[in-house]
């Protein structure tokens, strides 16, 4: 029996979809593929979301500007995929910056996402300045659709320069857009955009039967 509601039954622009349950993998593979993410508090209950409107990154829309390509250039960067996940999500949890007090990426979010990175289905993109980590994102890969979940840094441009990056990877593995769950002023500047939800829930729908890859083959 599906432990979630149909998120096409939510009155427009609700976001909660339930409330409770737990972060085994056969749970979470459930809510992507549905459309639903968790989204904890610090204390219980678990919270479970799918936002109207929901952001997306449509792979033709990228905007890579001219100052962020030359600071790539001159920092140096280089790039990998899944070879530091835990620390990419350790990282993410503890990124504080204007606004932000606390995070939702709890202990046992942490704990569950690289379990289910052991599995295959989270993923990490890191940006390494010399052997030092500066920078990542990570997300996780259902059905067809690549979903951002968070990303850091500690380099300027590195979290810019690693979504470009995943949007690179993506691409050569036939994706042609990402779930980002929400705009926000990095992933807007860079193309980012929101559709309502319908529309994303029909996107969710046609990346089923698209012959995409079951599995990512993330660090190719």
């Amino acid at each position: 029996m599906p432990r979630f509601p149909d998120p096409a039954a939510l009155p427009d622009g609700e976001s909660l979809c339930a409330v409770g349950g737990d972060l085994e993998p056969e749970t979470l593979l459930e809510a992507y593929a549905a459309g639903i993410f968790p989204w904890p508090r610090e204390r219980p209950p678990l919270l479970w979301h799918s936002p109207d409107p929901r952001g997306v990154l449509d792979f033709g829309d990228l905007r890579v500007p001219r100052s962020l390509r030359q600071e790539i250039k001159k920092s140096g960067f280089t790039f990998t995929a899944d070879r530091a996940f835990a620390r990419v999500i350790k990282a993410c949890a503890a990124a504080r910056g204007p606004g932000r007090h606390g995070t939702w990426i709890t202990p046992a979010m942490v704990r569950a996402y690289v379990r289910w990175h052991e599995l295959g289905h989270a993923h990490s993109v890191e940006c390494w300045s010399g052997g030092t980590l500066v920078g990542g994102l990570y997300g996780v890969y259902v059905g067809g659709v690549f979903s951002g979940e968070s990303m850091f840094h500690e380099a300027s441009g590195a979290s810019k320069a690693c979504i470009a990056e995943t949007v690179r990877r993506l691409a050569a593995q036939g994706l042609t857009w990402m779930d980002i769950q929400m705009v926000t002023p990095v992933t807007g500047l860079m193309g980012g955009k929101e559709i309502p939800r319908r529309g994303y829930l029909a996107r969710l729908k046609a990346a089923r039967v698209s012959g995409l890859p079951e599995r990512l083959d993330f660090a190719a």
